[in-house]
């Protein structure tokens, strides 16, 4: 898929979203208007990021324009010894297909990589810690790789 595919399911994915807060809001549901104080509801993160991790709960989510397209989904962050960093970051690079040269070539399929270190959102088991990177199930991690462009916000508390 071309970005230009990406860009135009994302704003799909943004006018029906806004089109169920409209109705919604016709109805007089409480909790539909975006929260004022520059975070994307639902979520820890600021509402210009592109990919929010919330390390407490094992939860990320893309977003697009303050909106969330995708999430929460469940992850694996870091465990003692090999925390997952929290703060601003930005993708620095992406490789479908990596294996890791710290960790005698551990498979990171989908890998976007956001962090000094090598850490990453990629492909891989929920049920144990990682060495720091935020591991993903199968859908969800191709789903951010297909997302995430070089350069775009990411946020992780």
């Amino acid at each position: 898929m071309g970005k230009h595919s990406r860009a135009a399911r994302l704003r799909a994915r943004s006018v029906v979203a806004a089109a169920v807060l409209v109705v919604l809001g016709g109805f007089g549901v409480a909790g539909t208007a975006q929260a004022d104080d520059g975070l994307v509801e639902g979520t820890p993160c600021k509402d210009d990021v592109q990919a929010c991790v919330d390390l407490g709960s094992k939860q990320a989510w893309l977003i697009d324009d303050g909106v969330v397209v995708r999430g929460p989904v469940k992850i694996s962050p870091g465990g003692p010894g090999h925390e997952t960093p929290k703060g601003d970051f930005r993708v620095e690079w992406k490789d479908t297909n990596h294996r890791s040269v710290e960790y005698d070539g551990a498979p990171m399929p989908f890998a976007v990589f956001f962090a000094e270190g090598g850490i990453a959102f990629h492909e891989g088991r929920l049920d144990s810690p990682s060495k720091g990177c935020v591991r993903l199930g199968h859908d969800d991690a191709v789903e951010f790789y297909n997302v995430l462009e070089v350069g775009d916000a990411v946020e992780v508390h």
